[in-house]
């Protein structure tokens, strides 16, 4: 058995986070993580070539500062995402090029219903404490609908109501019917509004790390150093008046509190003991992820910047929903990051390898032209499939569950504390979202511990 100050589980931003902060305290700490890597929902691969390719997030944008302070920690430097050139939009069977946030190449109506709508989301989210979101004044009623019943009662043009749908149930990888409209505007709010959440530029894919998320969590471990084991799935967490014994299948660690730092949906398969506040372990039921494939399509050169296009582009219902250039900091080679999402990524998880690569590049060659064709290369990253993962990015919360179970986010549960994206308030559902719940749990377990040690607990 090893015997630390605390026991983190989860080697993803959020973990290895509260395990850096911990460790520069001066506190001895383990870390336990499911597979055999780092970075949780993030994941950089390192090529032959020395290029670099992020198979899981890899955006960075103003107003994250807790993500910038560790790469200015680590000495990583960032670069802005490329945006000259046209953006694509396939809708109704019609292509249109523009430059921009809204494709004002639409008719009139639906572009102007799509910018009135993108206001009201946008007053929306300015009603929604973020650290109570069901407390606001229309929590109930809005916690009561899901997104897809709001957009079809507000949005009247069908171009606009395809394109918001994509741009909007991509952030929750599962379809409109499947979340609640309250959770989506906290989670908006959370990020600043619409506008950030759905720009690149001076928005949420405004930058990336250079080297990737790799260049940041790799020099994190290394802080860390021989604390961190991996391929460790915890199976139990047992917690007593003076401790927490932590197992999986071949190590046991016995500290004085542990770090959840994992998705909601893989934290419900811990078995506990004696089992969580029904309000928890609930939320760990109602709080699902949803499906992503994201694609690393790989040519000699980004053809799409010569023909004057950024490489953004969106397409509802298509295999390659969203593209966006992925190239690193040098412009070689040629990356192409194709995501589908929700119930897109479900069908064409149901085809065969050769069938889906098929399927995307097809799409890709009616979008950017017959260089689309013949890649160098070809990576797939199905996240849906991932068994330590759960599915998608961020985990949503369907109606009713906010209202209900929102309070059960953060609180401890004893010993039991909790981190992961998806319990901060600022940032939720990003890499700058997991650094903080990280950062907050370890303030969090060593201020009880120095509470309890004075002779007056903080509530558990």
């Amino acid at each position: 058995m090893t015997d630390v100050d605390y026991c983190v589980i989860g080697g993803g931003f959020a973990g290895l986070t509260a395990a850096l902060r911990l460790s520069q305290a001066g506190r001895s700490v383990v870390v336990l993580e499911a597979r055999d890597r780092l970075g949780g929902r993030t994941f950089t691969e390192a090529r032959a070539d020395g290029s670099w390719i992020d198979r899981g997030g890899a955006w960075i944008g103003p107003g994250q500062d807790r993500i910038h302070a560790l790469m200015h920690e680590f000495g990583v430097p960032s670069y802005k995402q490329y945006t000259d050139g046209e953006a694509m939009m396939m809708v109704g069977g019609k292509q249109h090029r523009y430059t921009g946030t809204i494709p004002w190449t639409m008719s009139p109506w639906a572009a102007m219903n799509l910018g009135a709508v993108l206001l009201e989301l946008g007053h929306m989210c300015g009603s929604v404490p973020l650290e109570s979101p069901w407390a606001a004044k229309n929590a109930g009623k809005w916690d009561r609908i899901s997104l897809a019943q709001w957009l079809d009662s507000t949005v009247a043009s069908k171009p606009a109501h395809e394109l918001l749908e994509t741009a909007i149930t991509g952030c929750y990888t599962s379809a409109a019917a499947e979340v609640s409209l309250l959770f989506v505007l906290y989670q908006m709010a959370s990020g600043g509004g619409p506008g950030f959440v759905l720009g690149v530029e001076d928005g949420a894919q405004d930058a990336r790390p250079v080297g990737g998320m790799g260049a940041v969590y790799g020099p994190m471990a290394a802080a860390i150093g021989d604390s961190i084991h991996l391929s460790q799935p915890v199976r139990r967490i047992q917690q007593d008046a003076d401790g927490v014994t932590v197992r999986s299948d071949d190590s046991t660690v016995r500290a004085r509190r542990a770090i959840v730092a994992v998705p909601l949906a893989i934290a419900s398969q811990i078995l506990y003991e004696p089992m969580l506040p029904v309000d928890r372990s609930f939320l760990h039921q109602r709080m699902p992820s949803g499906s992503i494939i994201k694609t690393s399509v790989v040519y000699d050169q980004p053809f799409w910047r010569s023909d004057g296009l950024s490489g953004q582009s969106v397409a509802p219902g298509s295999p390659a929903t969203i593209t966006i250039d992925a190239c690193t900091d040098t412009g070689r080679p040629g990356i192409l990051c194709v995501i589908a999402e929700g119930p897109i990524a479900r069908r064409i998880g149901r085809l065969d390898e050769t069938e889906r690569r098929e399927a995307i590049l097809d799409a890709l060659v009616e979008r950017f032209g017959a260089k689309a064709r013949p890649p160098v290369d070809y990576l797939e990253q199905n996240w849906s499939v991932e068994r330590y993962s759960g599915g998608g990015m961020l985990s949503h919360a369907p109606t009713g569950v906010l209202t209900q179970f929102g309070h059960a986010l953060r609180a401890p549960c004893g010993r039991i504390h909790w981190a992961g994206t998806e319990s901060s308030a600022v940032m939720c559902g990003w890499v700058d979202g997991a650094v903080r719940s990280g950062e907050r749990a370890a303030t969090e377990v060593m201020e009880h511990d120095t509470a309890t040690a004075a002779g007056s607990p903080l509530p558990r």
